[in-house]
């Protein structure tokens, strides 16, 4: 039989995970509801996604045996007291907010409940997100196994110690954005030199795809194939170099850690 699939707010990512959802085939549209907070919004959702829509998050508690809480961390608190009174202990509550623990989630509870707690990221839409994954004491083997079905079909995941969440935002939770602002700039640039913007961000996009499914096919480590692709003398030597002289490798280092420790300061 097939769970019903819950989600409590559906924003950027709430609706990226159920638009990687469906796109897999792995639930079913009728199998998932989703609460919004503005009548505009739910109308928008149901016509884009074609799944069940509705303002009252109690309806989806009472709907759902697996709810994803896909508002805004300093939401949390209030949304678990609404819902708190329809919860059941044999119902699985998955998180995806940085800066709320499992126990901060147990606190607001009491015992007994299964929570989940992952991070994923907004790749899900296309089938290619990046997740980490990990639970409490009360869920059983088989229901993680479950909720690792549910991420794997819309990209891969990691089951992590819950300590290493923070690296885990800033490395995967975040990185999205870095890697945009990226192939933006390598645009910005193709089109200070005359190129179409249009064929400038499609041709950069697809270097960075290209050159991520080589780390991971083919084993090799990032500087070695950074070493295949730049020959003696040759120009990708001299933007490398140039990328060095300007700090590209310590601001991204900084940027990662900057970003850990604001996950960790939530």
């Amino acid at each position: 039989m097939s769970k019903k699939i819950g989600f409590i707010g559906c924003g950027n990512m709430g609706s990226a995970m159920v638009g990687g959802l469906i796109k897999s085939g792995f639930v079913n549209k009728k199998d998932i509801i989703i609460s919004t907070k503005t009548e505009t919004s739910a109308k928008r959702l149901k016509e884009e996604l074609e799944v069940n829509s509705t303002l009252d998050n109690k309806e989806v508690v009472k709907a759902s045996d697996v709810i994803f809480l896909a508002v805004k961390p300093y939401m949390y608190k209030e949304v678990i007291e609404e819902i708190k009174e329809g919860l059941s202990t044999n119902k699985l509550i998955v998180t995806i907010a940085a800066g709320v623990s499992i126990k901060d989630i147990e606190n607001w509870l009491g015992d007994g409940y299964k929570v989940i707690r992952t991070m994923p990221n907004t790749p899900a839409l296309v089938g290619e997100a990046m997740s980490a994954i990990c639970i409490n004491k009360n869920v059983s083997k088989e229901e993680l196994e479950y909720v690792c079905n549910l991420y794997k079909s819309f990209g891969e995941y990691v089951e992590l110690d819950e300590k290493d969440f923070h690296g885990f935002i800033a490395l995967c939770g975040s990185s999205p954005a870095y890697v945009f602002v990226f192939i933006e700039a390598m645009a910005d640039a193709a089109v200070k030199l005359g190129m179409p913007r249009a064929k400038a961000y499609r041709m950069a996009a697809q270097s960075v795809l290209g050159s991520a499914k080589m780390v991971l096919e083919t084993g090799k480590h990032p500087g070695e194939l950074k070493d295949m692709v730049c020959s003696p003398g040759g120009t990708t030597i001299y933007a490398v170099a140039e990328l060095e002289k300007q700090g590209f490798r310590n601001a991204v280092i900084e940027a990662v850690v900057k970003c850990a420790d604001k996950s960790k300061s939530m």
